[in-house]
């Protein structure tokens, strides 16, 4: 209740004063309340929708929820809103005050299609990609992932099917279960030490780690607010050294904890922007946030230097041989040029031109996926839909933004920062 009050107050004791400036800045906080107020009556229905929310306790729902999800009713709430926030663009100046409505216009578009969603009225991939997310990735075809695959042999030269040379090396670099934590902790201590070299990162900030299991994803990190996260890792499958630096990073340091920080602070403390307390997983926030959680791994670990501390540090903890990890990792950056391969069939899946068998086809043939992690990415698939995106596409264009903002690794970190501290839109780093 604090913080609402203290976001309307200021609005309505300066009208008086700028009567024009104000009453408009008074009006988007009203917009920016209703939309908080939509999305939580919506996560009342729809379990995945609220990914975080550490606003008012006063703007959640009061009634009770019904027996069967009103989607009538909430998608006239959703488009009305969208309405009055285009209403109000065109009748704004200031260039905050648009940034700020479009912004949340765009979240509105992506909520009204997740309700079509959950009703059962469903689009193709990438029109359900461009409302949800802002953006439709690109296609390829098979043609696209043979190349790929045709330049591993450089890299894992040797005899027999190069699936297997790619498993056998991997199997080499497993965790033991009872090592596990103690490596982790120590990914994400480095990647948080690399992250406070360039970020005032909040004193009283902190996570808790949990190991989970039967999940469609391999980790996951729930916002708390107050700068706090639970980060859970799936361990239904052995987990390779790359990993835990991968959910060191991207879970935690630079990733989602830092970036949902950012936001917390820079816009929801400092600047009262009460839409910044809720994250529908489904909107165009995802798509920077699992992009930039992604491309923040390379930004603490470029390559030379997460081999060395492979080396220094995390293979001597897990007590395993350092032997052939230069190899491994360039296999895996060989390997990542595939993941697009996790798109296609997602969208032969939603699209209806592929069986789920097709796709775990797809997925070991052109993905380097095992069998058993193929079907996590069906399941995954399933649950998320058009989601899978975000992870691959999002990355390019965070790459894309910060190269074209930067000149040296100093200025990646400033320009990464930037982008994590704002309200941007997937569609602003395509026109970048």
């Amino acid at each position: 209740m604090k913080k609402l009050a203290l976001l309307l107050i200021p609005s309505l004791l300066f009208i008086a004063c700028e009567p024009q400036e104000n009453s408009k800045q008074n009006e988007l906080d009203l917009l920016a309340i209703s939309y908080v107020r939509t999305c939580l009556e919506i996560g009342q229905y729809d379990g995945d929708f609220v990914d975080a929310y550490y606003g008012p306790d006063s703007l959640k729902p009061i009634e009770p929820q019904k027996d069967e999800i009103p989607t009538l009713v909430l998608l006239n709430k959703v488009r009305g809103l969208q309405s009055s926030l285009q209403n109000f663009i065109k009748n704004t100046e200031n260039e905050e005050d648009v940034n700020r409505a479009s912004f949340i216009l765009a979240q509105l578009v992506a909520t009204e299609e997740r309700l079509n969603i959950i009703s059962g009225n469903t689009s193709d991939f990438d029109e359900e990609s461009k409302k949800l997310f802002g953006v439709a990735a690109p296609s390829y075809d098979t043609s696209h992932f043979e190349e790929i695959i045709a330049k591993l042999e450089d890299v894992l030269p040797g005899s027999g099917d190069l699936k297997t040379r790619y498993a056998e090396l991997s199997e080499k670099f497993i965790i033991p279960t009872v090592r596990l934590d103690t490596v982790l902790q120590a990914a994400i201590a480095e990647a948080r030490r690399q992250t406070k070299l360039h970020y005032p990162i909040p004193e009283n900030e902190s996570f808790n780690l949990e190991y989970v299991g039967d999940k469609a994803w391999s980790g996951y990190n729930w916002y708390q607010g107050n700068y706090t996260s639970l980060i859970q890792m799936n361990t239904d499958f052995p987990i390779s050294i790359e990993r835990v630096i991968d959910v060191g990073s991207h879970e935690s340091y630079p990733g989602h904890h830092v970036y949902n920080m950012l936001l917390e602070q820079k816009l929801y403390n400092e600047k009262g922007y009460i839409e910044t307390s809720i994250y529908p997983l489904f909107s165009p926030q995802s798509f920077i946030a699992e992009g930039s959680a992604n491309y923040g791994i390379e930004l603490a670990f470029p390559e030379q230097e997460k081999i060395a501390f492979c080396k220094n540090t995390l293979l001597p903890l897990a007590n395993l041989d350092t032997t052939g990890i230069t190899a491994y990792f360039k296999a895996l950056e060989a390997v990542s040029e595939l993941n697009y391969a996790g798109n296609e069939v997602a969208r032969g899946i939603l699209n209806g031109t592929m069986t789920e068998e097709e796709g775990i086809d797809y997925l070991i043939n052109y993905g380097f996926y095992s069998p058993e992690k193929a079907e996590q990415r069906i399941a995954f698939t399933k649950k998320y839909r058009s989601y899978v995106i975000n992870y691959n596409y999002g990355k390019d264009l965070v790459d894309k933004y910060v190269a074209s903002n930067s000149k040296d690794q100093d200025s990646r970190w400033e320009a990464f920062g930037d982008l994590l501290s704002r309200q941007v839109l997937p569609i602003d780093l395509v026109e970048n």
